[in-house]
């Protein structure tokens, strides 16, 4: 009968594959203020993220915000304030995407309004203003494509900190162990071509078998192209 594939297993559910939710430090998202200042009083580690978090003091209020590259300690986070069209909005800043001027690096990005903030919170990554239109904003993101989004969504100026930290080399297969285990990803994972034929699809040296698979094929062979209309590289 064999055993179950990683698909199978991952669908079922177990701890194994499940987010470690309790880890992370706080539900991250923007203050629900139209317009405030706040001073960072401090950049504390999250141990489920890999960027680092600012304590922001607004008003009577402390929140949560994503580090951006740049900022310390005493500096102001502004929200909202429109600024002096003269002057570029500084690193930190969180405005509407309407208010951000074209070719600015922004982050954590809000897909619908005033959910929070989404999209591009990883270290080192940004997003840039391509164009804008009266009902959309379109966005370059990190991986090269663009995406529209709404003009009320808000977004924080600058680059994710933490950009660096990923160069820093792991050394031993102790520390991608934990590394992984925070993310809640399996490791070390078997290459499925190295399993035995009853393990895995490709087992057994089936290096010529097709990838695309039928849709309705059971949960034991669903893996690679699921029903793909084509495969290989668009021209």
């Amino acid at each position: 009968m064999g055993t179950p594939i990683i698909v199978q297993r991952r669908g079922k559910g177990s701890l194994t594959y499940k987010a470690r939710s309790h880890a992370f430090l706080t539900d991250l998202k923007y203050p629900s203020l139209t317009e405030a200042k706040g001073v960072v009083e401090d950049i504390v580690t999250d141990r489920a993220r890999g960027a680092p978090l600012l304590v922001v003091q607004f008003n009577d209020e402390k929140h949560y915000v994503l580090a951006g590259e740049g900022i310390s300690t005493k500096n102001t986070i502004v929200i909202g304030q429109k600024y002096n069209k003269k002057e570029k909005p500084s690193s930190g800043t969180i405005l509407p995407l309407s208010e951000i001027p074209e070719g600015m690096p922004v982050f954590n990005i809000e897909v619908q309004p005033n959910d929070g903030g989404k999209l591009i919170r990883s270290c080192g990554n940004f997003g840039l203003i391509v164009s804008r239109d009266k009902d959309k904003i379109i966005v370059k993101m990190p991986s090269k494509k663009q995406k529209a989004f709404n003009p009320k969504c808000r977004a924080m100026i600058g680059v994710v900190a933490g950009g660096k930290r990923t160069s820093k080399p792991l050394v031993k297969a102790g520390n991608k162990f934990h590394k992984m285990k925070s993310k809640s990803k399996k490791y070390p994972r078997i290459s499925p071509t190295n399993m035995n034929a009853r393990d895995h699809k490709y087992g057994g040296q089936n290096f010529g078998k097709q990838k695309t698979v039928s849709r309705h094929a059971p949960p034991g062979r669903k893996i690679g192209s699921i029903a793909a209309r084509r495969t290989g590289k668009k021209r």
